[in-house]
């Protein structure tokens, strides 16, 4: 298997040369139903937007894929098995991956899977984030009311797509909208 932390420390400069922020690496089989093949996806944004337009996706894709293949081509193999590279924005309904999100997103509803259960004992929680202070996650669980748990307990975690969250959302960027509409009216 791949090892994230090191694939972490080769990409997040790649991300930072670009002005934007990495939100998440994942390595993982599948993705489809029979699909066989490995995919190292890639979330990051624009920390003036909190999203990435398909150029920076793009630019992304072509720095991390030169990274990895100059790294391979020195005798430095990081991913042995036949991989696609994803890069994308982490999406409306994104994974809260950093401390950073978790205050960002107060007040939003949430759904967080623990590695040691809460005192309901579960380990899922979802609900909305009532108070996050860097360390512990206060959250009002749609099934137990309060609870509140240590953020090094979260395994992961990500919003849930709803009205607020729509409402709270910066708009996507639809500059060149429009000559796409064109060609494909074409």
């Amino acid at each position: 298997m791949a090892d994230i932390a090191r694939l972490v420390e080769l990409i997040e400069p790649e991300v930072a040369a670009l002005g934007l922020d990495l939100v998440r690496v994942k390595y993982f089989k599948g993705g489809e139903i029979g699909d066989e093949d490995f995919t190292l996806q890639v979330m990051a944004e624009d920390p003036a937007t909190g999203q990435l337009v398909i150029e920076q996706c793009a630019a992304l894709s072509h720095r991390i894929s030169d990274k990895i293949d100059d790294l391979e081509e020195a005798g430095d193999v990081l991913l042995t098995d036949a991989y696609r590279l994803e890069v994308s924005s982490p999406g409306i309904d994104r994974p809260l991956t950093r401390v950073k999100d978790f205050t960002a997103w107060t007040g939003h509803e949430a759904r967080v899977t623990l590695l040691n259960p809460v005192d309901t004992n579960r380990k899922t929680v979802q609900g909305d984030i009532t108070s996050f202070d860097g360390e512990t996650v206060v959250l009002n669980d749609r099934k137990s009311g309060e609870v509140s748990f240590p953020y090094s307990d979260v395994h992961s975690a990500k919003l849930v797509l709803t009205d607020r969250l729509i409402a709270a959302t910066r708009p996507i960027d639809t500059s060149g909208a429009d000559e796409i509409l064109e060609e494909q009216e074409d």
